[in-house]
């Protein structure tokens, strides 16, 4: 279990993470953002709990963002599957998320919704992940973000898996004590 806790000026937030299924508990104080966290842990197959308080929308988002990235990076240890890669249809949209679990962060996240969009870059950069969406099509913004969440969940899922040998053909790289 991983537990972290991000205090600013701006916000609070408190995020505990096991990456095995169980109870999922999210309050941020924004609905939207509640509903995608717990379609993204229930996908993921996690528990998760996250609470968190702020002056604007945009910095709670943000902060989550950041907060349960550092999570991730935080909950997944030894060797794992790496790569991941899911496709959601959600009514009107379809969406692809393809993820590698490599220590180089890199997002392209073109949703219809900039802050989300700044959500999947900040949580990319935090875990680590080279992380890209693409939305093949939808018109319903909540439906694409939310196929987006979906995918991101179920990629996740498979690129943490625990694995018996490391997936890399070079090994891990070191550099100043972490692993890149």
């Amino acid at each position: 279990m991983t537990s972290l806790h991000r205090e600013t000026r701006e916000t609070d937030v408190r995020v505990t993470l096991e990456p095995e299924a169980g109870e999922i508990r999210i309050a941020t104080g924004d609905g939207f953002l509640d509903h995608m966290l717990a379609t993204l842990a229930r996908h993921a197959g996690w528990t998760l709990a996250i609470e968190a308080s702020g002056d604007l929308r945009h910095h709670r988002v943000e902060d989550v963002a950041l907060t349960l990235g550092a999570a991730v990076r935080g909950a997944f240890t030894g060797a794992r599957a790496r790569f991941g890669q899911r496709m959601i249809p959600m009514d009107d949209a379809l969406v692809e998320v393809a993820l590698d679990w490599s220590g180089r962060p890199y997002c392209e996240a073109p949703l219809p919704s900039r802050l989300y969009e700044h959500w999947m870059r900040s949580f990319a950069t935090e875990a680590g992940l080279t992380l890209h969406v693409r939305v093949i099509r939808g018109r319903d913004r909540h439906h694409v973000i939310e196929a987006a969440f979906k995918a991101l969940g179920l990629a996740l899922r498979q690129a943490l898996a625990k694995a018996d040998a490391e997936a890399s053909t070079k090994g891990a790289v070191r550099w100043d004590g972490r692993s890149c």
